[in-house]
């Protein structure tokens, strides 16, 4: 059998994440293991060694990784979250769905300012939950919609995804946040669109704020002005130095731990005990991701040198004449999404998308080549955001259930979020199919 090797390394690797041994360890053992059983040279190993020196242990660029972590559970102890939607829900409170909608944009705010899943989740279900359940929203929604708008973090830049993503596929980091930003905001756009069609023809499922929790327009409107100032001066600092080329990721990410940290101090929130849990939050965010990282590169070497993308790219049926390339990325986006229901998008990009990014350059879309790469990258990162609200496995899922008070049952959660998986295929689809929704601000603003 031709791919025996490779085929035998894939089901050795599902087998071991699904027994609960930590990824890192599977990806690095299996890559050692396999090198022993197929009778690859010893030597070989030396490649994933110098690889995880040279690409990940002196890489100045993953620096930028622990400096957003720390900046987005900076913010989270600031309360700019908590103050945010407490003036939006006061402003929006008559409406049906009021409160919803002040969640979702309160979600796309805090998603440009701290790209932390976990604690965006937490941090607005705690918040808004109890307030939507006195308000006697329906379950489903109110746990869909924050569940759904606190994954917005992993899309939106600053986010740490793309920060790995450009390592991963020697893109520039800025491109990857301008290409990104369209498809973000559009995907906060449709869960508004949403809102909006529940709230005219299903207000039940979402009544208006009572009385007594409702303040003043005037009161509420200069409340979000306030707040708003400090966060959106913080994202245009970080997003914007990046962009235009005026700092690199890892400055722009020290400048904005360091604006965080001077937020959270001047709101008086801040313990030395909270510092000291996000430095430890942060710590062990970095040493997850790199060790997934030098385990993925220990797997990869061996899998390339067994025939592994060969196999991958005859599955494909890449070098058959005439192939339709959008019927390779559809393939290739349906099995990242089946994935996505099982493994985290860390294990994901470091095991699959060095596989098949470089199938997907190969192939002819009408457009250059780093165009393609780079259209193909914001593709994998819409698609991997629902790896987080996909059942069994869905962080945000299991978020919310902790959070949630006990009649609201982990079967409301899986019904309330597939509305919202629905949308995020659909954003998927439009940006497969109209380029320009990725290309079109890279293009135009950096000339790119």
């Amino acid at each position: 059998m031709e791919y025996f090797w490779p085929l035998l390394m894939v089901v050795a690797l599902l087998g071991g994440i699904f027994v609960g041994y930590p990824v890192a360890f599977v990806l690095a053992g299996i890559g050692v293991i396999f090198t022993f059983l197929a009778d690859v040279p010893i030597l070989f190993l030396s490649t994933g060694v110098s690889r995880t020196f040279s690409g990940i242990l002196s890489n100045w660029l993953l620096i930028a990784v622990p400096l957003f972590v720390f900046m987005g559970l900076m913010l989270e102890k600031s309360g700019v979250a908590q103050r945010l939607l407490r003036s939006l829900a006061g402003i929006l409170g008559p409406v049906p769905g009021g409160y919803a909608f002040a969640v979702a944009v309160i979600g796309i705010v805090m998603a440009a300012s701290t790209g932390i899943i976990g604690a965006s989740v937490v941090l607005m279900g705690m918040l808004a939950l109890p307030a939507m359940q006195e308000s006697r929203y329906d379950p489903q929604l109110s746990t869909g919609v924050i569940a759904a708008t606190g994954t917005l973090g992993i899309l939106i830049p600053p986010s740490i995804m793309l920060v790995v993503l450009g390592d991963t596929m020697r893109i520039s980091v800025g491109d990857l946040f301008a290409g990104a930003l369209i498809p973000g905001l559009m995907l906060g756009g449709l869960y508004i669109v949403y809102l909006v069609f529940v709230a005219i023809f299903q207000p039940q499922r979402m009544p208006p704020l009572p009385r007594s929790a409702r303040v003043s327009i005037r009161e509420a409107a200069w409340n979000l002005a306030r707040d708003l100032l400090a966060p959106m001066v913080l994202i245009l600092l970080v997003l914007g130095s990046i962009i235009a080329g005026i700092a690199t990721p890892t400055e722009a990410a020290a400048l904005g731990a360091l604006g965080a940290l001077v937020l959270a101090l001047l709101s008086r929130e801040l313990s030395f005990k909270q510092f000291l849990g996000v430095l430890n939050e942060t710590t062990k965010t970095t040493a997850m991701i790199m060790f997934v990282m030098i385990g993925a590169t220990v797997f990869s070497v061996i899998f390339r040198k067994l025939g592994g993308d060969t196999m991958i790219a005859d599955a494909l049926g890449i070098d058959e004449a005439g192939v339709n390339p959008y019927w390779v990325m559809f393939i290739i986006m349906a099995f990242i999404f089946v994935l996505g229901m099982f493994l985290d998008w860390v294990e994901i990009t470091f095991i699959v998308m060095p596989i098949v990014a470089p199938i997907i350059a190969g192939l002819d879309f009408g457009l250059p080549k780093e165009q393609v790469l780079l259209w193909f990258a914001i593709l994998f990162a819409v698609n991997l955001q629902t790896s987080f609200l996909t059942p069994p496995f869905g962080y945000a899922l299991f978020y919310i259930r902790g959070i949630a008070p006990p009649e609201i049952s982990i079967n409301m959660i899986y019904k309330g979020i597939i509305p919202f998986v629905l949308i995020q295929l659909v954003a998927l689809v439009l940006c497969i199919f109209f380029p320009e929704l990725v290309l079109w601000l890279p293009e135009n603003l950096l000339g790119k």
